[in-house]
């Protein structure tokens, strides 16, 4: 199943052209989901193919947290807390985003043949494309996997050591929350699944497409087309509209300098009012799958040079604002405003960093094989 992420500046139209990319596809004859929070769900629910799923943030933040409440009862009646009721609970900061990647995971479990997700604006996106990865991590050193092998010992352990142990509801809670945020990465690594951008061309315009490229490559995420949206007509008797659109072209002539898919959107001179107007903003090309990001890889330099080169690729990099830090089995790799733990291949463990350089947006890191580590050869 193919799945396409629609995010871009806010105020662009990432929202509307979600919309009019599932509508279109859903015309062509595919059974398609569209995952938004902002669309009209009944016009388009009446589109023969088309399904509309609203994530909820409020009722999945309620349903969630009066789930775990009562996992955990035995322990909180210990305590003496007085449990909360579902008619008190508001929600937190962060259930938005929580909620749409349990939507993100539901969509992937469907039987249509198409999903498209409409996402927050660009910098909220990344972050949200990037967040159950990185709390698989912190899951994973608060309270590591074989930790939980010696439950059987817990009881023991606490009198020997005259302090209690982690209830066992905390090591079950821990392994469900991380069996669902790996589904959750499943879907957004998946080489069927892509990002879509929506910009309007103008002065901030590259410099976005440059910073999404940047945070999406970081993570491993391919970037399949710019939607150039709401482009003034070309011909134009009127002098304010005309110097407009000659400076709204030659912005549009930088996007499609810097990426090879560029679809161009009009504007309908007003807000787009039900699926007839959607149907104008059709994408000029059919969803097809994308084209497969490039894996890094170690290229093994022993022979001649007695390292071990590991190729990131980050295309529009620049070294100014690119860092990196080894700490123990993993890469702090840092550019510009994005960061990322990156664990190290199991060949590279056994190495020290040695260099690193970076050439036309491929990072080359150096790695030299720790003779006290590294197998012996007869």
């Amino acid at each position: 199943m193919r799945i396409i992420l629609v995010t871009g500046l806010g105020g662009a139209g990432r929202t509307t052209v979600a919309a009019a990319t599932a509508l279109a596809e859903a015309r062509a004859g595919r059974r398609v989901l569209l995952v938004s929070e902002d669309v009209e769900r009944e016009p388009l629910q009446a589109q023969s193919g088309l399904r509309v799923l609203r994530p909820e943030p409020a009722a999945d933040f309620r349903r969630e947290f009066l789930a775990l409440q009562a996992r955990s009862s035995a322990a909180l009646d210990l305590l003496g807390a007085v449990p909360f009721e579902d008619a008190e609970l508001t929600e937190l900061p962060g259930s938005r985003q929580f909620a749409l990647l349990r939507s993100l995971r539901d969509a992937a479990e469907g039987d249509h043949e198409l999903a498209v997700v409409d996402l927050p604006p660009l910098p909220e996106a990344l972050a949200v494309l990037a967040l159950p990865e990185q709390l698989r991590r912190y899951l994973r050193r608060l309270l590591p996997p074989e930790r939980q092998a010696a439950r059987a010992l817990r009881p023991m352990l606490a009198q020997l050591a005259g302090v209690p142990m982690p209830a066992q509801w905390l090591y079950e809670t821990t392994g469900r929350w991380e069996a669902e945020l790996a589904a959750v990465q499943a879907v957004v690594e998946a080489p069927t699944t892509s990002v879509r951008l929506v910009l309007e061309p103008g002065p901030t315009a590259v410099r976005a497409l440059r910073g999404a490229r940047l945070g999406l490559a970081l993570q491993g995420l391919a970037l399949d087309a710019v939607v150039a949206n709401r482009l003034l007509p070309a011909a134009s008797e009127d002098p304010w509209l005309a110097g407009l659109t000659a400076q709204q072209h030659r912005h549009l002539a930088e996007l499609r300098t810097a990426c090879d898919v560029v679809d161009e959107l009009p504007h309908l001179g007003r807000d787009p009012r039900g699926p007839e107007d959607l149907a104008l903003l059709a994408p000029a090309r059919p969803v097809a799958v994308p084209d497969a990001v490039p894996d890094w890889a170690v290229e093994d330099r022993r022979e001649e040079d007695g390292v071990l080169v590991w190729h990131i690729g980050l295309p529009g990099a620049v070294k100014e604002e690119l860092s990196l830090v080894r700490r123990g089995d993993e890469l702090l790799l840092t550019v510009g405003a994005f960061r990322r733990n990156v664990p190290l291949p199991a060949a590279l463990r056994r190495c020290t960093v040695t260099g690193a350089g970076l050439v036309e947006g491929d990072l080359r890191v150096r790695f030299t094989p720790d003779p006290g580590l590294w197998p012996r050869t007869s």
